[in-house]
């Protein structure tokens, strides 16, 4: 590792992905083409959704709204890796880093309670059909988006402001492929263990609490209605996709952060990757619409 003695760190070299030169190039192919399915899937659910008047209601507003956030989630980080794959050395500037953190944590966030409103959605549509309409009105789906791009913004400044408080004199090697606050802690050469238990405090109680609120909704489903559970049931799979690697890096203490890089790989390409197939494919109705659209545009 280099040291810097005592002098502030002005960039950062990612090490996580280390192959040699014939694996890195399918690896690299395997995750331009994950890359491409997630833009061009979410984008497609997009157009559909924006296309199709039946499709203008609660469900699928919500559903367009987190296609937007997967397209902007992963794009945060997926670029700059695919970027240091084909590069000799893979560094990042400090206020490049400082950035790619901010924006993941809001999108990140911005994706737990979206998750969170989805379920919600669900619940309501499933166990109080009568009053769905009532409940679920125009009005409240816009606060509740409005309520969490504001959520996630506060969420993401706190995040970012904790850490560019820290002082970083070297080593500069993070052991990610991208800027998060776990592997910078551990960088970081002052005392982190206030602002270290606040991070936790902060992402860890949204993820599990998001997580939670979501699981206590599908609970709800499942007993009320049996056979409207199978349906979610492939929602409740990518939802913990996402959420468990989440809550499994961010519920413990930074300087213990070992990384994984199977579950971030999960939590940042797959789980993104997967929501447009997971909401579509058994959703006959975003089916038709999907072929109507593709079939208006071949004329």
């Amino acid at each position: 590792m280099k040291k810097f003695n005592g002098t502030e760190v002005t960039e950062f070299v990612f090490v996580i992905f280390a192959f040699n030169p014939s694996v890195k190039y399918l690896v690299f192919s395997i995750f331009l083409l994950a890359y491409i399915l997630l833009l061009s899937g979410n984008i497609l659910i997009m157009l559909t959704i924006r296309a199709d008047h039946r499709l203008h209601n609660p469900m699928y507003f919500f559903l367009g709204k987190l296609s937007f956030i997967d397209l902007c989630y992963s794009s945060v980080t997926v670029p700059k890796m695919l970027v240091d794959f084909l590069s000799d050395k893979q560094t990042i500037s400090f206020n490049g880093c400082i950035t790619q953190l901010y924006f993941f944590h809001f999108f990140a966030c911005a994706e737990c309670f979206i998750f969170t409103v989805m379920a919600y959605d669900r619940y309501v549509a499933i166990c109080k059909p009568l009053q769905y309409s009532t409940i679920m009105s125009k009005q409240l789906c816009l606060w509740l988006v409005a309520a969490t791009w504001a959520i996630s913004f506060v969420h993401s400044n706190i995040q970012t402001t904790l850490t560019m408080g820290l002082s970083f004199c070297g080593p500069n090697e993070i052991d990610s492929f991208f800027c998060d606050i776990p592997p910078l802690i551990r960088l970081a050469c002052t005392d982190t263990t206030m602002i270290d238990a606040m991070i936790v405090a902060n992402s860890g109680i949204v993820s599990l609490s998001c997580f939670l609120t979501v699981l206590i909704s599908y609970i709800g489903i499942a007993e009320g209605r049996r056979k409207a559970f199978s349906t979610c049931a492939s929602h409740l799979t990518v939802v913990t996709i996402f959420f468990g690697p989440c809550v499994f890096i961010y519920m413990r203490p930074s300087k213990s952060f070992q990384s994984d890089e199977v579950v971030i790989v999960f939590y940042t390409i797959i789980a993104p990757m997967l929501n447009p197939f997971i909401y579509t494919l058994r959703n006959q109705e975003m089916i038709t619409a999907m072929k109507k659209l593709w079939g208006r545009n071949a004329k």
